[in-house]
């Protein structure tokens, strides 16, 4: 089959599986107002994977309801209902949302544009305001093939400041096989959850008195976080970025002229000053202090590029609802880093960073794919800049793309405000995708600056800016990690590296020395020289999913080798000390994925 005819089929499917998912969310609605005549509904739309609808419900609703709302819908599949739709005019739709005493449809109705079309689906009794598209019929829908997952709370139109509403998930496939597969995962991901995983790893904090989303890391947290920074600056190094390090407060005029205060600034923190009436925000970003490095002096053509790296704290005014563990925070930092060059050095810039990333993702055993970010022409509002410098930027992304045979999806709308970018979306051991590392071409804010560089026929020329992540956040990647690993670091990265136990009391002087033998060699250990019994202690260390276990007794106190645990291995390595020790500092130096 053709790469056109794939391309086709894949669209096809898609629209069918949006459409059921989108009349699940009807049928869902159906069911939940069998149980509560009285509910008032919010609104259904499809998401990844599946659909969901929120409920003003007269009583709680639990996960455990959902088995049995979701026969209630399998029952209502089985019956074979349309959906009927229904052009109507606005005083019309208004008239039926008052009748059926629908608060939320009424103000959705009351939202809508004066010359929008207006339209409800109807299924039997049942009508909802909806633009569509759904199946003609419920027949089209395997009712094996989709299940009800979970309830949450969640604010009427994602506003705090609203009534909380009544989420319930849900999740659709075409099979019946695809349904256990997801779902299978789904449990895998529950036990893997890093929240989960980070408390009982003792790896952060999350405090009321501190605030959400603000964490706080443990000392075992704090290394792997520094474990995942250190290995970034060491690969950032090799291709000629300089650290640098810029104040988390600036004056609200730096963002005025990057964009950032009329494109962001509803994601942005202020701050105020007891002395002083000027406008202060907490950076959300680095890229505009950067430039101002770069206009502390005049510049030449030979100067360039200069490289600019920075992982100070970062801070978004994220919603409540929308905080979620180390992946969606109020504070955390980035791989950050800004190359100002010349033209004609971009591809250069764009290949050694591209190279890191590689590197990197290779270190951490992450498949990916590319996706290339492009504006959106029918929403100029959102972007900096003309169209022709949008125009150009992105020919000149695709391009490197193409001249580095790197195959890529276009995905438009989801440039950054001031440039197209590379977007390097992970995918964990789970089959998730997360959008980790990126490149960003930017002909915008170099303009806005006023930054300028003497070319060798004695003009002026603005540098080309490149926004670069290698992989992003490290507290967001930490919690990617955590999950993807399942708590099970490589060597390199697990905060204790080996544990020794000992058997009894008389061992535990013997204990003390090899831990101290191991930390001059620079190896992470921990001690467990408690009373409990050694059968315990195993397991303890099994739990943590430490790499390596050294349980030390009479035998191993009197052997020249050492009999090691290897976390997931049944069998007990026997090896010189000498041998361990010079094996494992190489897997840590070389930051391999696999134990001995």
């Amino acid at each position: 089959m053709k790469k056109q005819e794939r391309s086709a089929l894949s669209e096809v499917e898609g629209e069918k599986m949006h459409k059921e998912r989108h009349s699940l969310a009807h049928i869902l609605a159906m069911a939940v107002l069998k149980k509560f005549p009285e509910a008032k509904l919010g609104i259904g739309p499809v998401i990844d994977n599946g659909f969901y609808y929120d409920f003003l419900l007269p009583e709680a609703l639990s996960d455990k309801d959902l088995p049995k709302i979701r026969k209630d819908m399998q029952k209502i599949i089985q019956q074979k209902v349309e959906f009927k739709k229904n052009i109507v005019s606005r005083e019309e739709a208004l008239k039926k949302a008052k009748a059926n005493n629908d608060p939320f449809k009424e103000e959705l109705i009351n939202d809508l544009p004066a010359n929008e079309e207006i339209s409800f689906y109807s299924s039997g009794d049942f009508a909802d305001l909806c633009r569509g598209p759904h199946v003609n019929d419920s027949s089209e829908i395997n009712p094996k093939a989709f299940a009800l997952t979970s309830t949450a709370g969640a604010y009427w139109r994602g506003d705090e400041k609203n009534q909380m509403l009544t989420r319930v998930y849900g999740v659709a496939f075409e099979t019946k096989e695809e349904l256990d597969e997801y779902l299978e995962l789904l449990a895998e991901a529950k036990k893997r959850d890093h929240r989960k995983l980070g408390k009982e790893m003792d790896l952060f904090v999350f405090s009321e008195l501190i605030g959400p989303g603000l964490p706080v890391y443990t000392p075992k947290g704090a290394s792997i976080r520094k474990g995942i920074v250190d290995f970034s600056n060491a690969l950032q190094k090799t291709i000629g970025y300089d650290e640098v390090h810029s104040p988390q407060i600036n004056k609200a005029e730096l963002f005025k002229i990057s964009g950032h205060y009329d494109k962001f600034k509803d994601d942005m923190i202020s701050a105020k000053s007891h002395y002083s009436k000027e406008e202060f925000f907490l950076k959300p970003m680095n890229c505009p202090q950067h430039t101002q490095i770069y206009a502390s002096r005049k510049r030449s053509y030979r100067d360039l590029p200069l490289r600019y790296a920075d992982s100070a704290n970062l801070f978004r005014d994220e919603k409540p609802g929308e905080m979620s563990g180390l992946t969606r925070l109020r504070c955390f930092s980035q791989d950050d880093g800004h190359s100002f060059c010349r033209e004609d050095q971009i591809e250069i810039e764009f290949k050694n960073v591209l190279d890191i990333i590689n590197q990197a993702l290779e270190v951490y055993g992450l498949d990916y794919f590319v996706r290339l970010s492009l504006w959106d022409p029918k929403q100029k509002e959102k972007y900096l800049g003309d169209a022709s410098v949008w125009e150009k930027s992105q020919a000149l992304l695709e391009k490197l793309l193409k001249d580095n045979k790197i195959k890529y999806e276009t995905e438009i709308g989801e440039a950054a405000f001031y440039g197209p970018k590379m977007d390097i979306v992970a995918k964990d051991a789970l089959k998730r995708e997360w959008q980790i590392s990126t490149i960003q071409l930017d002909f915008n804010m170099p303009v806005r600056f006023k930054l300028t560089y003497t070319d060798k026929d004695g003009s002026e020329k603005n540098p080309v800016m490149i926004h670069r992540a290698i992989t992003g956040s490290p507290e967001r990647f930490m919690g990617i990690l955590i999950e993807h690993y399942g708590g099970a670091f490589p060597l390199w990265l697990a905060p204790t590296q080996i544990k020794i136990i000992s058997v009894g009391e008389g061992h535990i002087e013997h204990c003390q020395k090899m831990a101290k033998e191991f930390n001059e060699e620079g190896v992470r250990i921990e001690l467990d020289i408690s009373d409990e019994t050694v059968g315990n202690k195993i397991r303890k260390s099994s739990q943590e999913k430490i790499p390596y276990t050294l349980v030390i007794g009479d035998k191993e106190m009197n052997s020249k080798d050492l009999s090691v645990r290897v976390r997931g291995k049944q069998d007990l390595l026997n090896i010189s000390k000498e041998e361990f020790i010079t094996k494992i500092k190489t897997d840590i130096k070389n930051r391999s994925l696999e134990l001995l």
